[in-house]
């Protein structure tokens, strides 16, 4: 009596942790569904880019390269960069990283004005971090993006430029606008030779100034 008394006790035992293990995982699965369904929520999606009145003019050691913007998308990233621009912030600035295979050329960064290479990067503009405005427009040739941390809610000054497809970068970094002219430039400033072990030109690629001019300056 005892003895079967204890078998069922052990067999009762045994099915409530399987039990246990079971609900275990099925609340690991729906905590990783919640967080994936929460990044899909910040994404703006269907929203068709609406170019800004002003389009940004940069010039660098290898030419010009004007861009458009796009407030729709991304108004607080596009507001950040026509203050800045505004304000003088990127003149003297360099193109502090490029990387041909990867094809992304990116700038913005205060740091890049010194001496010391190896903080290039890492800068801010002292503006507050920018939320994510992460939006469904695919990085493609000439996309334009704003540079971030790890943590989503980081991009301030820090732009790139994408030479070619990167789906790695869609829905996971804030697209605010589009190389309109002088993507070629962009190309050669790509291929530029880079420092040994680094993505970082071997000699400092200036960038001149960054302006604001009327959009419909340019076709």
């Amino acid at each position: 009596m005892n003895r079967n008394f204890r078998r069922w006790a052990i067999a009762l035992l045994c099915l409530s942790f399987a039990l246990s293990a079971l609900a275990c995982g099925q609340a690991s699965t729906n905590s990783n569904s919640d967080a994936n369904d929460a990044a899909e929520s910040k994404v703006k999606t269907g929203v068709k880019p609406e170019a800004d009145a002003e389009a940004v003019v940069i010039e660098t050691d290898y030419g010009r390269i004007v861009i458009e913007l796009y407030p729709n998308l991304a108004p607080q990233m596009v507001a950040r960069f026509k203050k800045l621009a505004g304000e003088g912030f990127y003149n003297g600035t360099a193109i502090h990283r490029i990387d041909p295979e990867l094809g992304i050329i990116q700038g913005g960064d205060p740091n890049s004005k010194d001496a010391n290479p190896l903080n290039d990067g890492m800068g801010s503009s002292g503006e507050p971090n920018l939320p994510a405005e992460f939006s469904d427009i695919l990085y493609e040739r000439g996309t334009v993006g704003a540079a971030r941390a790890q943590t989503e809610d980081s991009a301030n000054c820090q732009f790139y430029i994408t030479l070619k497809r990167q789906p790695a970068f869609d829905k996971r970094y804030s697209v605010f606008g589009r190389v309109i002219e002088g993507i070629g430039n962009a190309d050669i400033i790509s291929n530029a030779p880079v420092t040994p072990g680094a993505d970082r030109p071997a000699d400092k690629i200036i960038v001149k100034s960054i302006t604001l001019a009327p959009r419909a300056n340019f076709k």
